[in-house]
């Protein structure tokens, strides 16, 4: 069985990431993309789909772990009756083949250590066949893969198992170098560990040397900057929601999807997170990917796109894996796709408007692609759509929806007003004020006393959070803090908020879910609007304590379990922590003044 979903802690290269357990089983890692097939995917299966331990070969009486501060080089500490040894697994960031390495480093006394190598490519599916390279390492080749394994011990083969029996003494380091690329191509040279560690570790430092937050909770920020910074795709700009597909938002359940890809509405968050911190240069990275993903025909603008701005992600279904402690399905590829969701209209007008903020020059290309979109939006935005949770079923009148869309016409017109640029901003403000009549006559349901899901609907949804922080009306409006309070009394479980109830969705899943730990974010960042500065850093403390050891953080967290669920590490959620610690200081000092 895999390990909780808390108990993964994740190292990458930029172009792809792995997740390593607190047991020095390394579970999870696509290769060459995030988004290929795992190598390793014992994580929603079993070890015979692929997995790569090092430990000591008697259970050790303490374990405890650590990433190198500032850094995405995770340190674990193995303790046990003969001594002590540390397990150092990193990825240098790229500079040609994928390349994953693994340093036990002898602390105290002697420790016998086992390594066990299980390499399977496609999900599991495929067993390599393994040779000896000229060069001394263990060739792994299966169809278009291959992986070569260098290290400083004498490895074996052992029940399709690459396999190593090892002794580790004080002051002594044993070495396992992991290598890929294709298998049509000339095999990668070793390289030097201890050179490889050097450079990943200035790599860190220098890039987080950058962050410009200064406040009490920058252990918290740094750490949700690096990863962030880790789930990008270093070639394109982009950033995958996450680095799995199919960990469920319910032990058991069926709610498994494929995060390894793009979300236009993440842009809008990332870039904004990105540009406070100080990270101008990655802003601006999201927004041309952004750019290069939307541009085409307006009418065929997706929710989301692959690393490189694929438009293809066909869903399909692993039937060989049994899933997550028995999660099916396996998911690969996303059918939300095909989905129209209008609030991504305001999120491309939002990153346009903040990265001209920011400094940013626009191309004559980028402002035509941004009108064009607005031209569509004006034709469509009365339509119901499947909205920001992305409900499999019914197309509804969603509030969001409606909200965003009038949101992406004021980013527009403030472009227009603030930056000089042309448009048509008289038809726009008549748009946008029709917009909002529209959604204060039939979003806000008079015998509830507070905005609803969906017209004509009386449930909550927790994206209701966000009508303040989009400027459509002002925190202190009555509607507002009257959605504020029910969401309050009808959406939280033991402190933190739901998304929405799932038993009232209509989309053929059945219901159960934890809460939703963005939309948590998103409630402190209503606190501390609202004032209630107490209330706000109270929930963001909580929250920060849902962290696992080395400080990441899932979709869901499970308040029964006590467990984090959900695809992991999870983009939107470090994006949603880092905006209420910059939203909890701007507020501090706005109350201070």
């Amino acid at each position: 069985m895999a390990s909780r979903i808390e108990d993964y802690a994740m190292i990458g290269d930029l172009y792809t990431a792995a997740l390593v357990g607190i047991d020095g089983s390394i579970d999870w890692l696509c290769l060459p993309r995030f988004d290929s097939g795992a190598c390793f995917a014992a994580l929603l299966g079993t070890p015979d789909n692929g997995r790569w331990l090092i430990a000591p070969a008697q259970r050790p009486a303490q374990t405890t772990r650590r990433y190198r501060e500032n850094t995405l080089i995770l340190e674990t500490q193995f303790e046990t009756e003969s001594g002590s040894v540390s397990l150092v697994d990193f990825m240098q960031p790229r500079e040609k083949h994928p390349c994953l390495i693994r340093l036990v480093r002898g602390l105290r006394g002697c420790v016998n250590m086992r390594m066990e190598l299980t390499l399977r490519f496609d999900y599991g599916s495929l067993v390599p066949w393994v040779t000896r390279a000229d060069d001394g390492g263990v060739r792994a080749v299966a169809g278009p893969n291959m992986a070569i394994l260098h290290s400083s011990v004498e490895t074996r083969g052992e029940s399709l198992t690459t396999v190593s029996d090892f002794t580790v003494n004080e002051g002594e380091t044993a070495w396992f170098i992991l290598s890929y690329c294709e298998s049509y191509l000339p095999a990668p040279k070793k390289i030097d560990p201890e050179k490889s560690l050097e450079k990943t570790r200035s790599y860190w430092e220098h890039w987080i040397s950058k962050c410009a937050y200064r406040g009490p909770y920058e252990d918290a920020v740094k750490r949700s900057l690096i990863t962030l910074k880790g789930l990008t795709y270093w070639p394109t700009g982009g950033i995958t929601a996450a680095a799995t597909t199919s960990l469920p938002e319910k032990i058991g359940g069926q709610r498994n999807w494929d995060f390894r890809y793009c979300w236009l509405r993440d842009a809008s968050y990332t870039l904004r997170a990105f540009q406070e911190a100080g990270y101008r240069e990655e802003a601006e990275g999201w927004r041309a990917w952004l750019v290069r993903a939307a541009a085409g025909s307006p009418d065929l603008v997706q929710i989301m796109y692959g690393l490189a701005g694929e438009r293809f992600l066909k869903e399909w279904e692993i039937e060989w894996l049994p899933g997550y402690e028995g999660s099916k399905p396996v998911r690969v590829g996303n059918a939300a796709v095909e989905q129209l969701q209008l609030d991504v209209y305001g999120e491309v007008s939002g990153v346009m408007y903040h990265a001209r903020k920011a400094g940013t020059s626009d191309r004559d290309a980028d402002v035509a692609l941004e009108w064009a979109l607005l031209g569509h939006l004006e034709k469509i935005w009365r339509d119901p759509d499947e909205g920001i949770w992305e409900v499999r079923g019914t197309r509804r009148q969603f509030t969001h929806s409606k909200v965003m869309a009038w949101y992406a016409f004021d980013c527009s017109i403030k472009s227009c007003e603030e930056f000089k640029l042309g448009g048509p901003v008289e038809r726009w403000r008549a748009t946008r004020k029709e917009i909002h009549d529209d959604v204060c006559r039939n979003g806000f349901n008079p015998a509830v006393g507070c905005f609803v899901q969906s017209y004509g609907a009386d449930n909550l949804d927790a994206s209701l959070l966000t009508i303040p922080k989009s400027g459509f009306l002002p925190i202190t409006d009555e509607r507002v803090q009257a959605t504020i309070h029910a969401i309050e009394r009808d959406l939280m479980r033991d402190g933190f908020v739901l998304r929405y109830h799932t038993h009232e969705t209509d989309d053929g899943l059945p219901p159960g879910e934890g809460v939703f730990l963005p939309c948590s974010f998103w409630l402190a960042d209503a606190f501390a609007l609202s004032g209630r500065m107490k209330d706000a850093e109270a929930l963001f403390e909580r929250l920060l304590s849902l962290r696992n050891d080395v400080g990441l953080l899932s979709e869901e967290y499970d308040p029964e379990s006590h467990r984090l669920v959900g695809n992991f590490p999870q983009a939107f959620t470090h994006v949603a922590l880092l905006r209420t610690a910059f939203n909890l200081i701007r507020a501090e000092g706005d109350r201070n003044s």
